[in-house]
């Protein structure tokens, strides 16, 4: 029996990816790592100077991507940029990773703080999913990749709306994986814990100054494993879930956690 073959695993060739969030962070790996795996990714931002800097990076390397601006929490907006690519060519992958974060108890969280959270961390997937689902449906299927937490499964002290929006994002994902079965369209999600990206690094820049190092520590020995996670490591579990590898999962969580729920 000959060995199998290898050399063309979680290859995306002529697949048409849209990654929100595109611009920097996980967003960022995720549109650089699917274009280097053959994708035409379209990234999907709301800060035009960042989608444009890594559209121009894929570019110059000779892989495809194209910028656009974007707030997925506003629907027309999400509807026209959904439309517009896919009259030129079908979205067959969706990776829904925009998002943003808050920190404080219920008593902490103002009512303001959070409608924010949910319009963006949930309603933004809603809004993206109602855009894309139909065109799958009509060209055959896709692939939906939500960014979910571990913040939406497991406890974690002052992160009342941020939990909120993400065990959201769980339900929405089991949801829409049983309801669009017999339209071959999968739909999984990924749970990270901390991710070192510059968000992050801005954070403790800016609510601890003269003290990074410290706050960084403590971040990383706050895994089990003993650091933050890679926006790359984040990346390399996107692009299996959304390769053909991954054609028999659907309906799933992964958390990519460095042991953190299971054996802290």
């Amino acid at each position: 029996m000959s060995a199998p073959q290898v050399n063309g695993i979680f290859r995306l060739d002529s697949s048409v990816a849209a990654v929100t969030g595109g611009g920097s962070g996980i967003g960022r790996a995720i549109a650089e790592l699917f274009a280097h795996q053959g994708a035409h990714v379209h990234i999907l931002d709301y800060d035009r100077t960042q989608a444009e800097q890594v559209a121009d990076a894929i570019c110059k390397r000779g892989e495809n991507a194209t910028a656009h601006v974007c707030d997925v929490s506003i629907r027309a907006q999400v509807e026209e940029t959904f439309s517009s690519i896919n009259q030129a060519e079908p979205i067959r992958i969706l990776v829904n990773n925009a998002g943003i974060a808050h920190i404080g108890n219920l008593e902490a969280t103002s009512e303001k703080d959070f409608d924010r959270i949910f319009q963006v961390n949930v309603k933004g997937i809603y809004n993206c999913m109602a855009a894309c689902i139909p065109h799958m449906k009509t060209n055959g299927g896709g692939i939906i990749l939500n960014m979910a937490s571990i913040a939406g499964s497991a406890g974690i002290p002052d992160r009342f709306a941020y939990s909120m929006s993400k065990g959201a994002v769980l339900a929405m994902t089991y949801s829409v994986a049983r309801d669009y079965l017999s339209d071959n369209i999968r739909c999984n999600c990924i749970s990270p814990a901390r991710v070192h990206t510059p968000f992050v690094d801005g954070f403790v820049h800016k609510n601890y100054p003269g003290r990074e190092r410290e706050i960084l520590e403590r971040l990383s020995q706050s895994q089990p494993i003993g650091r933050m996670a890679k926006p790359e490591e984040v990346a390399s579990l996107a692009l299996f879930l959304c390769s053909q590898e991954a054609a028999f999962i659907t309906g799933v969580d992964y958390p990519i956690d460095g042991g953190f729920v299971n054996i802290r």
